[in-house]
């Protein structure tokens, strides 16, 4: 069975796609080995899978040709990373600030300089 595929059968990707994009990134690799989306796999092998700042580590316990419910996904694969490695990565999730930080009156108005800026545009004519 093609890498790609299993990660995508096992519910660790959302999509097939992004599963080969993963594996040409090489966030994805097998017995630390970077490997390509169409490499078959056998049972028994760990992967190591990187998801931003967690790196997760893996063995194939099945293999399946179908993408099945969460429950029986979790059967077909065995968590071998430490619970202090998660933490760590919910700590680092909450240091990186992915929203940016916006100056008032930069940028698009607020509803109260909208407001304004209507009534100076268009005044009412009585």
């Amino acid at each position: 069975m093609r890498l790609d595929r299993w990660l995508w059968v096992a519910r660790l990707f959302k999509t097939r796609t992004m599963a080969t994009e993963a594996c040409k990134k090489s966030w994805v690799k097998i017995n630390e080995i970077p490997s390509k989306p169409s490499r078959e796999i056998k049972t028994g092998e760990v992967i190591t899978i990187k998801f931003g700042p967690l790196v997760k580590k893996i063995r194939i316990e099945a293999l399946c040709d179908r993408r099945v419910s969460a429950p029986l996904a979790q059967a077909l694969l065995t968590d071998l990373t430490s619970p202090t490695a998660y933490q760590k990565a919910a700590d680092a999730r909450k240091r990186i600030n992915l929203r940016p930080t916006t100056i008032k009156g930069v940028g698009r108005p607020t509803k109260k300089q909208r407001r304004d800026l209507e009534d100076f545009l268009y005044p009412d004519v009585t």
